[in-house]
């Protein structure tokens, strides 16, 4: 007898159902051999199967033997199954087999049976581990609660000053006065509360909350989707009738069903007398493209918080700056780029006015040079009207003034440095001093200069009398204390703040996705099923959306659909007419 090989084996189908086993072979097995398998229940018993085919006869002889565990009870004896054979009758092409079933000792004695696998201690608890954590990351009580947290952060973030020096902190939130009661600026620095949006705390909070949007997407969109998207028949009237919605044509046809259907713009699919149609599916696509554009967001907002770069330089006109110089990093994802070595030049500042005097708009003409020291960009800037090169933005936010040019008995051009002064209220005031005399003298005395903006400059004695006013650039003298002094011009220095910000498309694109997404998960998926039964056709649908409408929108089409007249009755009202 032969012993069948492990590729043979391969080919050999089981089926266990409930208590039952069957058996079934897509080949000829050779003459005189046999099939030995051996099987391990659930409570430790083993069920072992030998097969013995010969061609010859046209049968298969098929051993059973099973056997139970010791029982734990004390003083009982193992309990065995006596072993049975079923003889199996090869069929002709067509025919069924005839199976016949005797107790016994088996013909053909078992082989040993193969040494049992050991199982790795621990292996069941990893093989359900993902399933349980994604279990409870898509729990939605602790989504909500996630949501609220960042929501809370973000507040705080808002009250709490950003980006502020250690001291702003030390003076603002002291530990002896704390905010209700504990609240002190330990723990805006150790938490990180001064960089709320880079804070661990912060960062790992939103990752939990995305972590939390994708095991829901996983594990309740993705297969709502699926499930939608299977084409699925109704055979039965009554499985048709418990549907949200359910009607009964008596006389029409499931094929005008269908054109109706179609005309309203379902999917229509036709299966012998069954129907099925549906709409709207991209509504049920819609949760999952929320989820995806809210993760975007997330994603785009923390790159922004964790690796930008950041600074602000006031530059007087005609000077330069380097634009690495001035930026410095905000988290740890932040890395400098080429364009950083890219240097800036104020070519001029000037401000506009409104009729009352006040500055309305202020400009700065700049350029932008390479390493070569060619000119790759020129631009005036102004307030929400900034540069923009190589992922760099330059902003127009302030401005102030640098120094007055002015002449002295026609002596100079003199560049007189101006300071600014604390004034109470929120306008500028800048001052400037043209020593008279022995400048190396204890008591120096001069002509005072005050400007509230590039317009106009106030001018005063050596004994702080008003002398005159006079503007920058007209080239009138004004005589104080016997000396002629002549103001040429006020020069300013423009405020500019640069960042680069590698999060703001994506953030965008996000915000993009969500509300398209949301416009489209307000479209109702609606099924419908229809069974044609006789003359009658039996109509039932449901849909997730607009349920109200759905029943007037159901009869609407379905009084569209023709009524099939019997072809004798029209003959006999023929004739009658006639």
């Amino acid at each position: 007898m032969k012993t069948l090989n492990s590729s043979t084996l391969s080919k050999i189908h089981t089926y266990s159902i409930r208590n039952a086993f069957r058996f079934r072979t897509q080949f000829s097995f050779p003459n005189d051999s046999f099939l030995c398998s051996l099987c391990s229940s659930k409570n430790g018993g083993r069920l072992t199967l030998t097969l013995s085919f010969s061609s010859k006869r046209k049968t298969v002889f098929c051993k059973l033997k099973t056997s139970k565990n010791e029982s734990n009870v004390k003083g009982k004896k193992k309990s065995l199954q006596a072993p049975t054979t079923t003889k199996i009758e090869a069929p002709e092409p067509g025919g069924a087999p005839a199976v016949s079933g005797e107790s016994g000792e088996g013909s053909v004695p078992p082989p040993p049976p193969p040494p049992p696998r050991s199982k790795k201690v621990g292996s069941w608890k990893l093989k359900g581990l993902p399933k349980r954590v994604l279990a409870v990351l898509s729990n939605l009580p602790l989504a909500l609660a996630e949501m609220f947290a960042v929501a809370a952060l973000m507040a705080l973030g808002t009250i709490i000053d950003q980006g502020e020096a250690p001291d702003f902190y030390f003076q603002k939130y002291p530990e002896e006065n704390p905010i209700l009661g504990f609240f002190t600026w330990r723990w805006i620095l150790t938490l990180g509360f001064d960089h709320m949006f880079s804070s661990p705390l912060f960062l790992v909070t939103l990752s939990l909350l995305g972590a939390s949007l994708m095991a829901c997407t996983y594990t309740t969109q993705i297969p709502i989707v699926k499930v939608a998207r299977r084409w699925s028949f109704l055979h039965s009237a009554e499985a048709i009738r418990k549907q949200e919605y359910s009607d009964t044509l008596p006389r029409a046809s499931i094929q005008d069903l269908g054109v109706i259907l179609m005309g309203a713009g379902y999917e229509v699919f036709l299966k012998g007398p069954s129907l099925y149609a549906f709409k709207g599916l991209a509504g049920r696509f819609a949760p999952i493209g929320v989820h995806l554009a809210l993760l975007l967001v997330m994603a785009g907002g923390t790159l922004s918080a964790a690796g930008s770069f950041r600074g602000s330089v006031t530059v007087p006109q005609g000077l330069n700056f380097v634009i690495g110089d001035v930026l410095g990093p905000s988290g740890f994802l932040s890395t400098p780029s080429e364009s950083f070595n890219t240097e800036v030049h104020v070519n001029r500042f000037y401000m506009e006015y409104y009729n009352s005097g006040e500055v309305s708009q202020f400009h700065s003409d700049l350029s932008l040079f390479d390493l070569n020291g060619k000119e790759i960009m020129r631009k005036t800037i102004s307030v929400n009207d900034p540069l923009r090169y190589g992922g760099i933005t330059i902003y127009q936010t302030d401005w102030s003034l640098s120094a007055l040019q002015v002449m002295k008995d026609d002596e100079g051009p003199f560049n007189l440095a101006m300071a600014p002064l604390k004034i109470n209220g929120d306008k500028k005031l800048y001052g400037t001093f043209l020593p008279v005399g022995d400048t190396d003298s204890t008591n120096l005395k001069g002509i005072s200069m005050l400007a509230r903006d590039m317009q106009s400059v106030v001018l005063y004695d050596q004994e702080g009398k008003f002398a005159g006013v006079r503007r920058p650039n007209s080239k009138l003298a004004i005589d104080i204390d016997g000396m002629r002094i002549v103001v040429l011009d006020a020069i300013g220095s423009t405020g500019l703040d640069i960042k680069t910000d590698p999060g703001v498309p994506i953030v965008y694109a996000g915000f993009g996705a969500l509300m398209l997404t949301t416009c489209i998960s307000f479209l109702s998926h609606t099924q419908i099923w229809a069974l044609q039964d006789g003359t009658s056709v039996v109509v039932g649908g449901k849909t997730n959306r607009a349920k109200g409408e759905f029943p007037d929108d159901m009869n609407f089409l379905l009084d569209q659909v023709p009524e099939i007249v019997d072809s004798s009755a029209s003959m006999q009202l023929d004739s009658s007419s006639g």
